[in-house]
Order: C-alpha cells, then sequence, then structure tokens
C-alpha cells in the first residue's frame, strides 16, 4: 500500500516536465497506455477467460469504470490548472466522500465522528477552493473535487461488485476516459517526448499503482488502508518542490493541513475501535 501511493505520487512530477501536450492529450495517451497494460495483465492472469471475466465483472464494473473515468479527467484538468499540491489535498477528500455515497447507495452506516470528520474537511476543502476563486484557478479546483468524487463512487461500485475480478473495472475506466478525450482534443500529435510520458503514465505509472494497491488490500487492515494511501498526498507536492520548484500557496498548505488532520484522526480512531481486546 505504501509502494502504491508512492507511485502515484510520480504523477505531478512526470506531467511537469511535459513540453506541450494539452489535458485531453495527456488524458488519451495516458489512458492507451493504461489499457493495453491491464489487457495484457488480464490476457496473462485469465488465459481464455479474458471476455468472461468482463462479464462476471457486470454492471459494477461498469459504474465503476465510469466513475474513473471521470476521476481520471478531473485529476489531469485539475492538476493542469493548479498546484499539484491543491489537487492531491482535494483527491485526500474522496475517502469521506466514499462514506457519505456508500450511506446511500450501499445503506452502510456512517458513524457519528465520521460525520464530524467530513464536516472538518470540508472546512479545508472550502480554504482551498476560495484561494482558487481569488488565484484564477477555480476549475482546476472544481476538477479536483470530480476527481475525489468519481474516486469515491469508484471505491463504492467496487464494494458492490467484490465478489467479482474487478480490474476490469480499471481497464473500462480507461477506454472511457480514452473515448472522451478523443472526442474533445484537437489533434493527436504530439513530440517523442510527450508520448513516451503520456504513455508511461498510464502504462507504467499508473497500472503498476493499481496492481500494487489491489494487492496490498487484500493483507492490510480496512482501517489502515486511507492512512496508508495518503503517501501520495504527503509525497506528490514534495516531489514537484523538488524537481521544478513548485512552491504551494500558504491557503493551500492550511486547507490541505486541515484536510489531512481530519483524515488521520479519523483513520486513527477507527483503527483504535478495530483493535481486539487483550485477552
Amino acid at each position: 500500500m505504501l509502494l502504491a501511493g508512492t507511485v502515484w505520487s510520480l504523477s505531478g512530477l512526470f506531467i511537469r516536465q511535459l513540453e506541450a501536450a494539452s489535458h485531453w492529450q495527456i488524458i488519451f495517451y495516458r489512458s492507451t497506455g493504461l489499457v493495453i497494460a491491464l489487457f495484457v495483465l488480464l490476457a496473462v492472469r485469465h488465459r481464455g477467460r479474458l471476455a468472461l471475466v468482463f462479464l462476471e465483472a457486470g454492471a459494477p464494473a461498469v459504474v465503476a469504470g465510469a466513475s474513473l473515468a471521470a476521476a481520471f479527467v478531473g485529476f489531469i484538468v485539475s492538476i493542469t490548472h493548479t498546484t499539484v499540491a491543491n489537487t492531491l489535498f482535494l483527491l485526500a477528500a474522496s475517502p469521506l466522500l466514499a462514506a457519505a455515497v456508500g450511506r446511500v447507495v450501499l445503506g452502510e452506516r456512517v458513524r457519528r465522528d465520521t460525520w464530524v470528520t467530513m464536516a472538518v474537511a470540508l472546512l479545508g476543502i472550502a480554504v482551498m477552493v476560495a484561494n482558487g476563486l481569488a488565484r484564477g484557478t477555480l476549475l482546476g479546483n472544481l476538477m479536483g473535487l470530480l476527481a475525489a468524487l468519481g474516486s469515491a463512487v469508484f471505491a463504492v461500485a467496487l464494494r458492490r461488485g467484490r465478489q467479482a475480478e474487478m480490474l476490469p473495472a480499471v481497464c473500462l475506466a480507461g477506454i472511457f476516459s480514452l473515448v472522451g478525450a478523443a472526442a474533445a482534443m484537437d489533434s493527436y500529435v504530439l513530440s517523442l517526448h510527450d508520448l513516451a510520458i503520456c504513455l508511461a503514465l498510464g502504462g507504467c505509472q499508473m497500472s503498476l499503482g493499481m496492481y500494487l494497491y489491489t494487492a496490498g488490500s487484500r493483507h492490510v487492515p480496512a482501517a489502515e488502508l486511507t492512512l496508508l494511501s495518503l503517501t501520495e498526498v504527503a509525497l506528490g507536492p514534495f516531489w514537484v518542490w523538488l524537481g521544478v520548484g513548485e512552491v504551494p500557496s500558504l491557503p493551500t498548505l492550511a486547507g490541505g493541513a486541515v484536510v489531512l488532520a481530519a483524515i488521520v484522526g479519523h483513520t486513527l480512531v477507527g483503527a483504535r475501535r478495530a483493535r481486539p481486546l487483550p485477552g
């Protein structure tokens, strides 16, 4: 889980290395790399049963794929219109949104401390969105919230279809996002430099992170998953500061600190509640 978050945290740094690719071109070629890598992985893991695996995943995989595709689009548009720190801090709210969506869709009970955590995190998000409005990066902040909501719905859909292999949902997300990007982009032409980075983002960085996340989630207690996945949020701004000197604004750091503190506190409370009594 820690390694998955670390791999994902490199997205912002790689995107900042691009020379001229538009956000639609990034989405298209990153999704292309992701789809190719996952098709190969699924074909190897389920030899002769590839089509059946997609059919068994069913409607939950389609919903999960569509919501994750929205998250893909929101993430890339956000990170190209605001700082990496802003995008990642907003994305950190997705576990809380997942709790709210799960309450509505799955009827899962939301504890009182979870509602309190959501309220505190919303204060931090409000600070960042207000700062984005003042600095002219409101679109980036709103798309960051779309990414968080898409990730939340994706998580709930995965829980709905947890009895089946759900990696096809990620593959469908790549297909949906690349089709949408193909309809919106003006040109397919990229420099070899930008093309290589975009394909590597999908075919290596994103697919490897998804594989590690899936493998790790089988062995790590649920109460610790959110805390461990925060390595992406914690390391992402550090890499772009170290690599390209991108320094987030003070309101971004303040709002992000509130969001992270709320989630870490909530996760530690959940871990303590889940700990078995001695004897």
